[in-house]
């Protein structure tokens, strides 16, 4: 066996891969900054037990939560990595409650915002985290500002999110194009191209519905009943729940099935950060042959990727999936008379 048969000598890394595909070297810069400070992270989640990293920082982020040990670092992590990468000029993280402008020495021409480790409730209890980003280029004359970020999803060039778990995995889209999944090989220090053209399965994949029912007396009726109907007839769905956004939406990518958090009398505008989840996940979503809907918000049933966020932290109610399984929920809200968009 020749040494070819045993390695493979033609490997496609995620720097080679955005290169071929968009031939912007700033790009490639902007996400190999990206993949750096996740390769950071990933170390930093493995090590979280012997490096006593679990517990609380003593301090609250940009919407109110309790920040964990290992979110501060995650974001220092991802902040300094885009701040040196010199091709960003504004960024907006979940754990910041203002922007982080580049200095002009350092500026470039990507606005970034990210949710450095979402899921992070999870993280003393050892369960699946991640990290999620969408990139906007700034207009033309534009020196960099807030307002190069608030722009409609359907402005959004890139959008990606990495899970960190059993392997650490990152799947990213460019606006138009076909879902990757790279993931990091510790051996030689790179992400690796493994998951070509990603996309629902077309029959519909497994039946399995993916929400926190312990909000669902606070949900309008036709939500209410389109879970009812997942648990009815001969084969019901399954429920699955991890409540790390990442590690929801990704099983909820591979192996088909909806993935809701709608907006309630609770939360009227959801509870997801519209800037940097609602609409990275759902770029990926729709680019994967999946749907990536509001449900019912401000009066009508909307695409995630329409909404034009009004502020950097504002948020979103999410119903995400294949068709198949939209279309359970989409069927509730016309029986009670709410019109829905085509499927």
């Amino acid at each position: 066996m020749s040494t070819a048969d045993q390695f493979n000598v033609d490997v496609s890394t995620l720097n080679r891969f955005v290169m071929a595909n968009t031939r912007d070297p700033d790009l490639v810069i902007l996400m190999n900054a990206i993949a750096t400070s996740c390769k950071l992270i990933t170390s930093a989640v493995q090590r979280a037990g012997v490096g006593n990293l679990y517990g609380l920082a003593g301090e609250v982020n940009s919407t109110g939560d309790d920040q964990k040990k290992l979110d501060v670092m995650s974001n220092d992590m991802m902040i300094n990595a885009l701040v040196n990468s010199g091709v960003c000029c504004v960024l907006v993280s979940e754990e910041n409650e203002e922007p982080i402008m580049v200095p002009k020495e350092l500026s470039g021409k990507y606005c970034v915002a990210f949710d450095p480790l979402d899921g992070s409730s999870n993280i003393d209890c050892n369960v699946s985290v991640g990290t999620i980003f969408s990139v906007y280029e700034k207009r033309e004359g534009s020196d960099g500002t807030v307002e190069d970020l608030l722009r409609s999803g359907a402005e959004c060039l890139c959008a990606g999110y990495v899970a960190y778990s059993s392997a650490c995995e990152l799947v990213f889209t460019f606006k138009g194009k076909s879902v990757h999944g790279f993931c990091l090989d510790p051996t030689i220090g790179e992400f690796v191209h493994t998951r070509p053209n990603m996309m629902f399965p077309q029959d519909g994949g497994k039946k399995i519905y993916s929400c926190n029912e312990g909000n669902s007396n606070y949900w309008d009726k036709p939500i209410q009943d389109a879970v009812a109907a997942f648990n009815q007839g001969p084969k019901p769905y399954s429920a699955r729940y991890v409540g790390s956004m990442v590690a929801d939406i990704h099983r909820t990518l591979l192996y088909g099935g909806i993935y809701i958090y709608p907006a309630d009398n609770k939360s009227p505008k959801g509870k997801l950060r519209c800037l940097y989840e609602g609409i990275p996940m759902a770029m990926i979503i729709e680019q994967a042959g999946g749907i990536a809907s509001t449900g019912l918000f401000e009066g009508k049933i909307q695409r995630v990727l329409e909404l034009t966020p009004d502020e950097i932290h504002c948020k979103c109610p999410i119903i995400m999936g294949g068709p198949r399984d939209i279309g359970v929920v989409y069927e509730q809200y016309k029986k009670a008379g709410i019109e829905t968009p085509e499927l």
